[in-house]
């Protein structure tokens, strides 16, 4: 088979499902669900920058997780329009590693934020007198500089591996974005040691952050049993599914893609799972986290008000 320099070749991006039927169709849901998105993301931190009531540890964690989605649908869905309506599928050696790079930090780095956004719910319910010392604007300063730092390095040794293996055939990668599994389809070479790699990498980014999840929310569970009063049980109940819906659908997606070896699913299998975790959930995350929550429809109607005056 022919072998090809990856760094003087192009990449051919096949796009969304390129087997459906009618793909403009999947092209306007594309940009309807970007559109919703966008604004959500973006009134979301637009409300907790302005607004001082809710300039607290959460909301300062949940503007760096609407930070992210922002930039994480922003990374694939206006590339995967442009390729559209411009006919051209192509993407440089360098746009795809500087698309794989980002696309790693910011999946590594909403990772490592649920684990420390469920740690600050854990503190805020279980031990309540010592959150504001816990929980302080420092810590969370440093906590959002550990999350990005630690999933921009993870990011660039899995961007840095896969981009340097031998690519053999015309260079068609079956995705609508340089996706990990997809790009390691077209390498010619083994890579099970990298696989192995990839392996352990998931178990530190994902079953790690999960299991930690997992613990602070029982110890919140068993400590919302304790409590006497209804309302402040129901309060802390209706955070925490909140951010557990969020939780299942990120988790979900990324253990079926990154815990198995590329070659036991399909290229449409490849597909699915990053969609809900790069374009679903971006759009569904202000959703869930404004609608359940007085504090930012209070936030929103108060700046509505001021609008209107």
């Amino acid at each position: 088979m022919e072998q090809k320099n990856e760094n003087s070749t192009d990449f051919i991006l096949l796009g969304l499902f390129p087997r459906f039927s009618y793909p403009y169709l999947l092209i306007l849901l594309l940009l309807f669900i970007y559109i919703i998105a966008f604004t959500g993301n973006s009134i979301l931190i637009l409300l907790i920058w302005l607004d001082s009531c809710l300039h607290t540890p959460m909301y300062f964690l949940l503007s760096q997780l609407s930070f992210i989605d922002l930039a994480y649908i922003s990374s694939t869905v206006p590339k995967v329009v442009t390729n559209y309506f411009t006919e051209r599928k192509n993407i440089s050696y360098f746009a795809c590693a500087t698309q794989l790079f980002f696309f790693l930090t910011l999946g590594l780095a909403e990772c490592i934020l649920l684990t420390l956004m469920a740690y600050g719910r854990c503190v805020a319910v279980c031990n309540p007198l010592r959150y504001t010392i816990l929980m302080n604007p420092k810590v969370c300063k440093q906590m959002a500089a550990a999350a990005w730092i630690g999933g921009s390095l993870a990011a660039l040794i899995h961007t840095i591996y896969p981009m340097n293996f031998p690519i053999c055939g015309s260079g068609e990668i079956n995705h609508y974005f340089c996706e990990m599994p997809a790009i390691l389809r077209l390498s010619c070479v083994d890579i099970s040691v990298y696989e192995m790699v990839k392996f352990v990498s998931t178990i530190v980014f994902l079953l790690v952050p999960f299991f930690l999840i997992l613990v602070s929310y029982n110890l919140i569970f068993l400590t919302v049993l304790k409590m006497n009063s209804w309302k402040g049980s129901n309060k802390a109940l209706s955070t925490c599914f909140s951010h557990l819906t969020v939780v299942s659908l990120y988790f979900g997606q990324a253990i079926f893609i990154y815990m198995t070896p590329s070659s036991s699913h399909t290229p449409e299998q490849d597909q699915i799972a990053p969609v809900l975790g790069t374009i679903v959930t971006p759009m569904l995350n202000p959703l869930i986290y404004s609608l359940r929550n007085k504090e930012v429809v209070g936030a929103l109607r108060k700046c509505m008000g001021r609008c209107g005056n």
